[in-house]
């Protein structure tokens, strides 16, 4: 792998006319702050335009040498550390725009002191600079880029300001700050601090910690404790848990020894840094309660160096990089943040951690020489040394990615791994650069050379950035001739970088494998974090980034088509970010008439792919042949399947069959088979249709559309259609057609509402009508079904349609598929009709008999136990209750609502002939009580009431009725429910059976 690529991300440079040797400085959003020696204390300040030109608009006193600056978008203001008769002072320039105007005035105040109403129309032209007094000096600082809000850090503490807005009237907001809170921090002398988003990092000398402030909910009893509350662990005393006494032990063991030492996440609680939170703020409704959560800790040791010991050994150029959700519809100051890292170096080695959901270092980079200072952007590291501007890339947009779509790496969509080598893109030669900083698409860098290095410099060895002819140096006087000067260097467009890092990686086409992908891969990374950017939506170059972007992706994949690497898949997700079709990238991969070219795994992975789904796009017949000879050669077992696809309409059948007849020399198999018979039908050639087919029994052949539904049915526009194959079985082998269907649904390779659209388009039906072949499929789906939804489902769906033809005297259009007695025989659903049911049935009319088969079937699964009843009720309304289908269907429905008493009325009132069938079939155990309490009353009283003239009742009370109930009941009982009018002689058989059972026993 190659570690320098020597790309040019450096373009011109100028010199900034600073009138004074710069001792700080820092960026604004659009600015330059620039503070002078201590010979000369003040900030000039330069406005930056295109390219990097630098106009000066004007300049402002502090109150003595500054020590430290830093400028907050967000609010832009800009704050400093000041140092006058050896005391330190914080203070913060707002409004300091004003002087671009010629304004001269200047408003000094206290933090928190009251605005006064006399000043307010004042106040619009004049810079206020804001004294905030401290107990301890201020020894750094920090602001955040999200809210604006000041972090400072004095000896043991941390101090936190927060911006405030002040509205003085609907014209004019001032800039004001609160103290919010304080950490005390034991032991500890910050170095430098970083702020953002309420984390907060802090370096000593050889010590790193990072933390972050957690709300927490407010309430009466926890306030106390959260504005002082220590949220470090307590240490061991005597007499405590022994394994935490021994863990005591040995981080004691690190603080005395000064063993390096890495904490991450929970860990980190064990570095023994206790800190407490103190609350400054005025308790209001609003007050917010914080508690501190550790995220990182690390200890260095000054021989933790591979260039063995230095006695120079310490941290520096600890920041905070943000990174924010992609914009994808215009929003104005609305970013929401999505991913946060955090960077810190040695001398000779710097690291970069991601502190989102999960703290891990992403990346670490080693210097070829000792580092004076690093910047970091969400694109690159900017590191400088003795000589050196060296550029290295960075893993952020990678990160951040995954942050935003955790399943980033899948077959749809990809990005270079966060683990990918960091490499250097370009070392700079430059004399002397002692600081550097860096905001959008510009590096400042301060140079300062020594009288040997002046020298150095006029020799024509020695070469800087090529300048602009319109280049202002200022060198007005013999005080700056120690040769320093504060560029302003501009770095390419993203877009440009990307062209030479694409042009550079074609070097690596042939020879070295993984440095091809790797520069490509930067290249696209490159452009994914311009994609990122909170600015992009507005960017000039968005059209030509997003164009880039699609390019960047068709370049990895064919990467990862041409090479053998084993991440050949990837090239799956990269072509289908890159938006080509299939016959776009087969013209990219496959060389015309070159008979001799392989084809590797990562081409055959995206074509497998993109032909097993189910694509809009059709090849031509000439590509279609292509990718059949390139599967033949490379994965023949696949050619099958790839012949089903809606993708290969166009391939020409008989060069498809060609192939599969020499596949099947070496693999036979029934889908293979099936392929063959399709391709006969597309050509007309039933003789061979029917020899495939003949090859196997109907079966297996069902059983071998499970490997391969599109044989039976294929999407279009999102639509399942039937094909050519499943159209002609509908009409030469309809069962086996309905076998396949149901063998697919049951090995999930199609679901109810697909199988129903495809039964409806294959038999063309409109939406509300249903084919008897669909009424075939659901017949044999019960048969087979295992799962209770459903089963209930299916249930319902045949009921309905049952009811439906019986009700509108509709017959089917065609025979079905299987006999009620077939049903019944196979199927558990289908239960035996009751002889009750036979028995009213034979008296119905004719006309009953042309719809025999749905009635039979309907009664069928009314007298099973599976169907549920209480659903299916809605559905048997439109059957009168005035014929006997009516009659024996709500007679089933009642009985097994348990409503037998309606159901022996409903039979009394229409045919009492079938009440005894119907008790003698239903009325047992706990029932038969209805015998004597219900049937033999009701049937006595319709006797009396009729008379002689109902040989039936007569009948039915007499041969089964009585004969019943004497068996059953004691003589009193049984003498008890006679009729006191009744005919002895009808009754006295019965009786002395009752009386003779009696004695018996």
């Amino acid at each position: 792998m190659v570690q320098l690529y020597n790309l040019h991300p450096f373009g011109s440079q100028r010199v900034v006319p600073c009138k004074q040797e710069p001792a700080h400085f820092c960026c604004g959003q659009d600015v330059l702050f620039v503070a002078s020696t201590a010979a000369s204390c003040r900030v000039e300040v330069f406005a930056v335009r295109d390219q990097g030109r630098c106009e000066p608009l004007g300049c402002f006193a502090t109150l003595g040498p500054v020590l430290r600056m830093a400028h907050s978008s967000a609010g832009d203001y800009l704050v400093t550390i000041e140092e006058k008769s050896k005391a330190t002072f914080l203070r913060a320039y707002t409004n300091w725009r004003c002087m671009s105007a010629g304004s001269s005035r200047v408003c000094v105040r206290m933090v928190g002191h009251k605005m006064e109403e006399s000043y307010s129309e004042t106040w619009k032209e004049q810079m206020s600079v804001v004294e905030m007094p401290l107990s301890d000096p201020p020894l750094c600082i920090s602001c955040c880029p999200v809210n604006g809000d000041l972090l400072v850090g004095c000896k043991n503490k941390l101090v936190i300001f927060c911006l405030k807005y002040l509205v003085i009237n609907q014209n004019l907001t001032v800039l004001d700050f609160e103290r919010s809170l304080i950490l005390h921090i034991d032991n500890l002398i910050p170095a430098e601090v970083a702020f953002c988003a309420r984390h907060i990092a802090i370096t000593t000398e050889l010590d790193v910690l990072i933390l972050k402030l957690e709300l927490v909910q407010q309430s009466a009893d926890r306030t106390e404790q959260c504005a002082q509350g220590v949220s470090a662990p307590e240490k061991t005393v005597d007499g405590g848990n022994p394994s935490t006494h021994t863990l005591q032990l040995e981080l004691d063991e690190f603080i005395i020894c000064q063993k390096p030492v890495e904490l991450l996440g929970e860990e980190s609680k064990l570095c023994e840094i206790p800190i407490t939170l103190e609350s400054t703020e005025l308790p209001t409704e609003d007050t917010k309660c914080f508690q501190v959560r550790y995220l990182l800790f690390r200890r260095f040791t000054p021989d933790q160096s591979p260039f063995g010991f230095c006695e120079e050994t310490k941290l520096h150029s600890v920041q905070l990089l943000p990174v924010y959700q992609t914009a994808y519809e215009e929003t104005e100051n609305k970013r929401e943040l999505l991913s946060l890292f955090c960077f810190f170096s040695l001398p000779h080695v710097g690291y970069l951690y991601s502190i989102g959901k999960l703290v891990e270092v992403i990346s670490t980079y080693q210097y070829s020489e000792k580092s004076e200072q690093a910047v970091l952007t969400p694109q690159f590291l900017h590191v400088i040394t003795s000589e050196n501007l060296q550029c290295f890339t960075v893993r952020c947009s990678a990160a951040s990615a995954r942050d935003e779509d955790p399943y980033i790496d899948t077959t749809v969509k990809a990005c270079p791994p966060v683990t990918l080598d960091v490499c250097t893109l370009r070392m700079q030669l430059f004399i002397g650069p002692r600081a550097i900083c860096h905001f959008k698409n510009h590096i400042i860098l301060l140079t300062k050379a020594d009288t040997e290095d002046i020298t150095e410099r006029r020799k024509p060895t020695r070469r800087m950035l090529s300048r602009k002819a319109d280049s202002i140096k200022s060198r007005t006087n013999s005080e700056s001739e120690p040769g320093w000067n504060l560029y302003i260097i501009n770095t390419v467009s993203t877009i440009q970088l990307y062209r030479e890092m694409v042009d550079y990686s074609r070097t690596y086409k042939n020879v070295k494998t993984e440095s091809c992908i790797h520069l490509l891969s930067e290249a696209h990374l490159l452009i994914r974090a311009a994609i990122m950017d909170p600015h992009f939506l507005k960017s000039d170059e968005k059209e030509e980034l997003l164009r880039a972007f699609r390019e960047s992706c068709a370049f990895l994949g064919d990467c990862y088509s041409r090479f053998d690497t084993k991440d050949y898949h990837l090239a799956l997700p990269y072509y289908r970010m890159s938006g080509l079709s299939m016959t776009e990238v087969l013209k990219r991969l496959v060389s015309e008439g070159d008979e001799t070219q392989t084809y590797e795994k990562g081409l055959i992975f995206y074509l497998t792919h993109s032909l097993n789904e189910d694509l809009n796009e059709e090849l031509s017949k000439e590509s279609g042949n292509k990718v059949l000879q390139i599967f033949y050669l490379a994965d023949p077992v696949q050619l099958p399947h790839i012949l089903c696809s809606p993708c290969m309409r166009n391939v020409c059948p008989l060069t498809a069959v060609k192939y599969l007849r020499k596949v099947e020399k070496m693999m036979p198999s029934v889908v293979l088979t099936l392929t063959k018979a399709f391709l006969a039908l597309k050509m007309g050639d039933l003789i061979m249709y029917g020899h495939e087919m003949d090859s196997y029994k109907e079966t297996v052949l069902a059983c071998g559309f499970i490997g391969q539904p599109r044989l039976l049915r294929q999407r279009k526009g999102g639509i399942v259609m039937p094909t050519e194959f499943a159209v002609h079985l509908k009409e030469m082998q309809p069962g086996l057609l309905v076998a396949a269907t149901v063998a697919l649904h049951e090995n999930s390779k199609i679901e109810l509402e697909e199988a129903d659209t495809f039964f409806k388009m294959l038999c063309s039906n409109s939406e509300n009508t249903i084919p008897q072949l669909l009424v075939d499929f659901w017949e044999a789906l019960l048969v087979v079904c295992s799962q209770k939804e459903i089963l209930q489902e299916l249930l319902l769906r045949v009921t309905s349609q049952y009811v439906w033809r019986i009700s509108k005297k509709q017959l089917p259009e065609t025979k079905p598929l299987k006999t009620t007695e077939d049903l019944i025989n196979s199927c558990n659903h289908f239960g035996l009709i009751f002889p009750w049911v036979t028995s009213i049935m034979s008296m119905g009319c004719s006309s009953d008999k042309d719809y025999h088969e749905d009635i039979s079937r309907l009664q069928s699964l009314l007298c099973s136990q599976s169907i549920n009843v209480a659903s299916v009720l809605p559905v048997l309304e439109p059957l009168p209750e005035a014929d006997n289908v009516g009659l024996t269907v709500r007679v089933l429905c009642n009985t097994r609502l348990g409503k037998c008493e309606e159901a022996i009325d409903q039979l009394l009132l229409r045919r009492p002939d079938a009440a005894v069938l119907y008790a003698q079939h239903e009325l047992k155990g706990d029932k038969q009580a209805l015998w004597w309490n219900k049937l033999l009353p009701e049937l006595c009283k319709r006797t009396r009431l009729t008379g002689n003239d109902c040989p039936v009742l007569i009948s039915s009370l007499k041969a089964e009725t009585l004969s019943v109930v004497a068996v059953e009941l004691e003589l009193r009982d049984f003498v008890s429910l006679l009729p006191e009018d009744g005919t002895a002689a009808f009754f006295l058989p019965h009786v002395l059976h009752c009386s003779q059972r009696k004695l018996l026993t």
